[in-house]
């Protein structure tokens, strides 16, 4: 029985028992974070969440940035943040604490097989495993208010639930996802709506951005930014997200 993805990095019971009996002991166990692989019994294990910043013109000027091509910023989400949302089901995803103002962003997700350093814009893509359907939630008042005081706004992007998110579907069942329909609706009127194609920076590229700062490894996703007409919701607001191709992802606000 295979535990994760790919040649890359296939690993059997039998190393795995190796690698239990190689732990440390511990107070307490922590469970790790997956995704289920589409059409798959096997799951994808989450190591990082990276997500980019105003990577839709339209939407970097919604925020308050006149450059359509400017560096490229990015932040993290814990992997706990993940909050699987089953194909065909509306999931109950509940309001946060601390907040007046909650706000969608949807957005392709590519999931990594290897990772590396200073990676080359021509073989970038050649460490996507997959691709998904997410949601980037955010506590939109927390963040206007910690910009205002120039203080980090870690706490509206990094919170339970914040990073809900479809079944993965591997590059050698669908390839790379570099056009196609995003769009979000809100209670059946549609809020959002662009083509991939439209990103500042592609997935491709902010692959070799991320690989500059950090090395990326198997596991880590990136969230790759979402298209302007952000909104809010409240309970009882059914948010349908659509990408050619993908299965719709529906929550409930609760």
């Amino acid at each position: 029985m295979k535990l994760a993805l790919g040649a890359a990095s296939i690993v059997t019971l039998g190393a795995a028992s190796s690698a239990e009996a190689a732990k440390p002991k511990t107070p307490f166990q922590l469970e790790p974070t997956y995704i289920p692989i589409a059409n798959s019994s096997e799951q994808f294990p989450v190591r990082r969440i990276y997500c980019i910043g105003r990577n839709y013109a339209a939407h970097a000027r919604e925020m308050g940035s006149d450059l359509t091509r400017e560096p490229p910023f990015f932040f993290q989400k814990p992997t706990d943040a993940i909050q699987f949302v089953a194909p065909n089901k509306i999931v109950d995803h509940p309001y946060p604490t601390l907040t007046k103002n909650y706000h969608y962003e949807v957005e392709l997700v590519a999931a990594l097989k290897t990772g590396g350093k200073n990676i080359t814009i021509d073989k970038a893509l050649d460490h996507v495993y997959g691709y998904a359907l997410g949601l980037d939630m955010t506590r939109r008042d927390l963040q206007r208010f910690m910009g205002d005081q120039k203080k980090p706004w870690e706490i509206d992007k990094s919170f339970d639930h914040s990073a809900p998110i479809g079944p993965i579907f591997p590059v050698i069942k669908i390839g790379h996802q570099k056009s196609g329909s995003i769009s979000l609706s809100v209670n059946g009127e549609v809020c959002q709506k662009a083509n991939l194609n439209q990103m500042i920076w592609s997935v491709a590229e902010q692959i070799v951005k991320l690989s500059e700062a950090n090395e990326l490894f198997p596991g880590d996703i990136i969230y790759s930014g979402t298209p302007e007409n952000l909104g809010p919701v409240v309970r009882g607001d059914i948010v349908r997200c659509m990408l050619d191709g993908f299965p719709d992802l529906v929550i409930k606000i609760v």
